[in-house]
């Protein structure tokens, strides 16, 4: 089977979307099917393009055996609402002029959102190749925009709701990432049983506790020395409420021998900067976006992991995915946030709970892992053993396989 999948970010970028849909992609492969994917150059989160890719329009290569279509983008940093608009709105115009008439008729289309412009390219591609399209919902949008207030405009909200619509009734199926995506889009009137839910989860060839081994070179490399490491990776931006950890690490810093250790970047990195200065922090690090193989050293060195999301409504129905590769590179988790993620996350027994931007309830958890090693075991043994069995990326992209083979068999 001929599979075609449309995404925005995609491998070597870092992150859940490009993590997801390439460890699905090498698996479909692994089955014996033939996979392209459309994206466009490398540039997520710092809008800087690798050297290798600089100054091209387009090019074809091949990782592990897919086929990547790579496409123009006008790359900016993840921060300004305005450009990153204009880079999605860059790729699908050229993922469409570009690649759409260079690829064999797939036999199915895949599509993943954010933002809605994929999957406008998405459904020129099935109308142009006459072939179905499947819908992946990782973030639902335009709403996730309009509840952090980054959009107002009502006639915009309007007019990318209406296309939102359009294109779910297009697609001949829906998948999404968690059960409450699945209820808000049925609660619209798309028919559940169109709705297929495939959740994030984690490469165990990869996020191992068994196999990934504390490494003394990244204590030389970052100056950690002996100190303990309670580590933040991921984005740095407005949904994960990261100010909540300069204020905690302010209420320890009394501590001796721990380091908080942020990675990555988004648009929040600088006012947390700013923040870590103006309070006189020593005990916060800052480190710049790190490649994804080398993302298990640091959990292995961490003595716990941070998943914060912000204390509103919305969020209750979104599971950052980051924490399936903590649980399983064994690194317990103090989680401040609710709803479905939170569920999850009581069940793997991996992880203390916290009220989201709670300070007092996220250093009482802290401590508790700092001062009780054998609390630290058993939330890192239990957290590795519950995504061993219900999580892996091996069982995921056999379900979404199955998902697509049903389709091509009833539609093709």
């Amino acid at each position: 089977m001929k599979i075609a999948v449309i995404c925005h970010y995609f491998y070597p970028e870092i992150g859940a979307p490009s993590a997801r849909l390439f460890e699905m992609a090498k698996r479909w492969v692994d089955h014996g099917h033939e996979v392209s994917v459309i994206t466009c150059f490398p540039n997520h989160p710092t809008g800087r393009i690798p050297s290798e890719y600089r100054g091209k329009s387009f090019m074809v290569e091949i990782v592990e055996g897919i086929k990547i279509y790579r496409n123009y983008v006008y790359a900016t940093p993840n921060e300004g609402f305005v450009k990153k608009t204009l880079g999605h709105l860059s790729f699908m115009v050229s993922s469409v002029v570009l690649s759409m008439f260079r690829i064999e008729k797939p036999d199915i289309v895949i599509v993943s959102s954010p933002t809605l412009f994929s999957v406008v390219s998405g459904y020129l591609y099935s109308v142009f190749k006459k072939t179905p399209y499947i819908f992946e919902v990782r973030d639902l949008w335009p709403d996730a925009i309009v509840k952090l207030g980054i959009l107002k405009s009502r006639g915009i909200i309007r007019v990318l709701e209406s296309l939102e619509m359009f294109l779910y009734h297009r697609s001949k199926k829906v998948v999404v990432v968690t059960r409450a995506f699945k209820d808000q889009i049925a609660m619209r009137g798309i028919p559940e049983s169109k709705i297929d839910i495939v959740t994030n989860g984690v490469d165990m060839e990869i996020f191992n506790k068994r196999l990934n081994l504390k490494d003394a070179s990244l204590r030389k490399e970052f100056g950690w020395g002996n100190k303990k490491i309670f580590l933040y990776v991921g984005a740095h931006g407005i949904s994960q409420g990261l100010s909540t950890l300069i204020h905690v690490a302010k209420r320890i810093e009394n501590v001796k021998d721990f380091l908080i250790v942020f990675v990555g970047e988004g648009s929040e990195k600088k006012k947390l900067q700013l923040m870590a200065d103006e309070l006189a922090l020593s005990n916060i690090q800052f480190i710049s976006s790190q490649p994804k193989e080398r993302i298990p050293a640091f959990y292995a060195e961490a003595e716990l992991s941070f998943v914060p999301l912000r204390n509103l409504q919305m969020f209750k129905s979104y599971i950052p995915s980051k924490m399936f590769e903590i649980l399983g590179s064994g690194c317990p988790i103090i989680a401040s946030l609710s709803g479905e993620a939170e569920e999850i996350l009581r069940n793997s027994k991996g992880a203390i709970i916290v009220e989201p931007e709670n300070v007092d309830e996220i250093v009482d958890a802290t401590l508790a892992i700092l001062e009780d090693p054998m609390l630290r075991e058993n939330l890192s043994e239990n957290g590795y053993n519950f995504v061993k069995e219900y999580y892996s990326r091996e069982a995921l992209a056999q379900k979404y396989l199955t998902i697509i083979e049903d389709l091509h068999g009833g539609v093709i």
